[in-house]
């Protein structure tokens, strides 16, 4: 009787250490919904951006990503994403897509501009953005450049 008594408070421990890491992980890991207004921006490759993605500056978290779609008359990817209400974002505004590491997932970056009249409308455009660069986009510029930057002729 005492040995199953033992075993089970061990298990409630366990349970409760578990459920104190597993709080711990969702309050840090920064995924709740983000609410404000959207704005979009194109690109001409995402690289696997995904539905309810990041939206960064400086490394916080200021958004998400609501939809990725393809605009019928230039072939770029549309990005919708919602911004926190309480921040403007200038302009000049630079967006791109960037790698969160090796394995990392993917997240929209911006960057924002020096412009302190104009701002970004609720539901307007970011016109300023940065491709995706995949690694083997950035090998491949490695190499090429250091080869001297000729190719075959």
């Amino acid at each position: 009787m005492g040995k199953s008594l033992l075993e089970t408070v061990m298990g409630a421990v366990v349970l409760l250490v578990a459920l104190g890491f597993l709080f711990t992980a969702i309050k840090t890991a920064q995924i709740e919904r983000v609410e404000g207004y959207t704005v979009e921006a194109a690109f001409l490759k995402i690289g696997g951006l995904q539905k309810g993605s990041d939206v960064r500056m400086n490394g916080i978290k200021i958004g998400t990503v609501q939809e990725s779609k393809l605009d019928p008359s230039t072939y770029d990817a549309v990005i919708a994403m919602t911004i926190r209400s309480d921040l403007r974002l200038p302009a000049d505004t630079v967006a791109s897509i960037v790698s969160g590491g090796l394995i990392g997932g993917k997240y929209v970056r911006l960057e924002p501009g020096a412009d302190r009249e104009n701002y970004v409308a609720a539901g307007g455009r970011i016109e300023h953005t940065k491709d995706f660069k995949s690694l083997e986009d950035q090998v491949g510029e490695i190499i090429f450049l250091a080869t001297g930057g000729e190719g075959n002729q």
